[in-house]
């Protein structure tokens, strides 16, 4: 029996800690009643880690935020949701409980991990006073309990000098140390049942590995349950017991993680599983004939897009504050229609890099020749001709829309910009055809970014970019906040377009199986600077450096048997690198 297999059993002897019973909830709004969830069934057993997945509107976070009934006054919700206390002394009917009960309920019985922890962070109080305010709240007054409990949660939770970095304030955190102080403010009150939506989704795949890690131990340790809410099926199989697959507001299918990755029953779940990436598998995108699309011309034949010799790039210090090395002496190339893979977690200098590429970040050291131009020390006007020719797509493109603007316009803009059409009437035949090209509907152009999900956005995100038929294209982490399936069609678009237009591209990602998927060559940073550099297959099947190693040991594998062994070598890994 495997080890799954018995933690289902221990639990199904000791009875569940939270029942949903044809739970269906609905929205109201200005077209109408919406309904998001509909007659839903699951159990949670005790000290268990229960994986909710399924694409972006399949209803799991409205199934989460019933249990603790957080959701808008909007929502109507009918069926029954039963939550036990740890003692198994007695049962709530979470959905008619009262202000009062709930606010009982909330964080003694079951706590919500969010996604976004600066959405639940007030920037302005400590850290400290943030999670001793759970505990004053359900009736604790002495300030020295008060700050020892504080002190010692932070522990728990593997924040460093707990005892001083008490008294800090958020800004003063990295993100992954944020997503712990929020998974420290849901554990202060030992609540039998941790509730988590997606809380690491914006994460590096090694912060990640260790957010896991933490909600393991909320489970092995501190005894609760967890629901955890994802789309990434790596992170499922590396953690969960108990699988549940939503679509389109239903569960379509649940049962223990391993049946689910092995023997998946429903038509969904086989696709959803299919469209993840894996590392060593080659993308290969066919015409309608069934025969592979290749690039016209040999890309190491061709003459460089990018030049980089000793590039720095500082971000000056403000109020007292020494200045800021983001990019630190690094030296590189891209070839006209390569594909350069560009790897590191959060504040390597990914971004930094490329947006200096594109004209919009300064070069303040050693060379960066972009397309014939130095860039250090570049005059607009000098510039200005050149930007026709790099297309930008950015990580967020909710963010780099204007809501005001039609997906016509939003797309049409560069090419207004510069003076390929006169206005986007004129425009919009070219524009139809650009969104058809990213396998959207000519009718979407009518539409406002808001009407359109987050992979229709980042399709429309990649027809801008593409709209003015660049040689160069920077991607920007253009997949990381997608679903699977849809991620799966962005990346085959993406290998399709790339392979016909013949672009030079510097795909930047944490994810190193999607830019295995792509890439011709991988460069990772770290702390500003390369520490590896080579061909795809050989960084990613003989890593060389430390960081990188780790890198590629923090990617969850989606194959629970298989990802068991891969965090094993992780933690040999990083035990051996301390």
């Amino acid at each position: 029996m495997t080890q799954q297999a018995q933690h289902t059993q221990h639990n199904a002897q000791q009875g569940d800690l939270a029942n949903i019973n044809d739970l269906s909830v609905s929205f109201m709004t200005d077209a109408g009643s919406i309904k998001a969830v509909e007659d839903v069934n699951f159990t949670i057993p005790r000290k268990t880690v229960v994986g909710v997945v399924g694409e972006s509107g399949s209803g799991k976070s409205v199934t989460a935020r019933s249990i603790i009934k957080l959701l808008p006054e909007t929502a109507t919700t009918s069926g029954a949701i039963y939550l036990s206390n740890r003692e198994d002394t007695g049962t709530l009917d979470v959905l008619s409980l009262s202000g009062e009960q709930l606010r009982t309920m909330r964080g003694s019985q079951a706590a919500m991990v969010f996604q976004e922890p600066n959405s639940v962070l007030n920037p302005v109080y400590t850290i400290g006073w943030q999670i001793e305010e759970g505990l004053r709240a359900h009736g604790m007054k002495d300030k020295k309990e008060l700050r020892a409990k504080a002190i010692d949660i932070l522990k728990k939770v593997g924040i460093p000098d707990a005892e001083t970095r008490v008294d800090y304030y958020p800004h003063q955190f990295s993100g992954g140390q944020k997503q712990r102080i929020v998974i420290a403010m849901a554990l202060v009150l030992n609540p039998g049942l941790i509730l988590a939506d997606e809380p690491t989704t914006a994460l590096d795949v090694t912060v990640q590995a260790e957010i896991l890690d933490l909600l393991r131990l909320a489970r092995d340790e501190f005894g609760a349950s967890v629901l955890i809410i994802t789309h990434n099926m790596g992170v499922v199989a590396d953690i969960a017991d108990e699988v549940v697959v939503m679509y389109r507001g239903h569960v379509v299918e649940q049962g223990p993680v391993e049946q689910i990755f092995y023997k998946p029953q429903h038509e969904y779940t086989q696709r959803l599983l299919a469209a993840v990436p894996r590392i060593g598998q080659h993308l290969v995108v066919r015409d309608r004939k069934g025969n592979p699309i290749e690039r016209k011309t040999d890309w190491h034949d061709e003459p460089l897009a990018v030049k980089a010799r000793n590039l720095s790039i500082t971000y000056p210090g403000h109020l007292m504050q020494p200045d800021f090395k983001a990019v630190d002496g690094i030296d590189f190339e891209i070839h006209r229609s390569e594909v350069l893979g560009l790897v590191g977690e959060s504040g390597s200098g990914k971004s930094t890099t490329g947006r200096a590429i594109a004209g919009l970040q300064k070069v303040t050291g050693g060379s960066l020749n972009v397309l014939g131009v130095e860039m250090n020390g570049v005059k607009e006007r000098d510039f200005k001709a050149k930007r026709a020719d790099i297309g930008f797509v950015f990580q967020d493109p909710g963010s780099s829309f204007d809501p005001l603007m039609t997906i016509a316009e939003n797309v049409a803009e560069p090419l207004l910009v510069h003076h390929k059409f006169g206005s986007v009437a004129e425009a919009k035949n070219y524009v139809g055809d650009l969104l058809e090209m990213v396998q959207l509907p000519r009718v979407y152009m009518d539409r406002y970014p808001h009407e359109l999900s987050g992979g229709q956005r980042q399709r429309a995100s990649l027809a801008r970019g593409l709209a003015l038929k660049p040689s160069l294209l920077i991607a920007d982490e253009p997949t990381s906040a997608l679903d699977v399936s849809v991620q799966a069609k962005v990346l085959e678009l993406f290998k399709r377009l790339q392979a016909e237009i013949g672009f030079a591209c510097l795909f930047i990602t944490h994810d190193l199986a999607v830019v295995d998927m792509l890439a011709d060559r991988i460069m990772v940073m770290h702390k500003g600077k390369i520490v590896e550099h080579g061909d795809a297959d050989d960084i990613i099947e003989r890593p060389q450096n430390p960081y990188t190693q780790k890198l590629l040991a923090s990617l969850p594998l989606p194959d629970p048997v298989k990802q068991r062994e891969h965090r094993a070598k992780l933690h040999d890994l990083l035990a051996a690198q301390r």
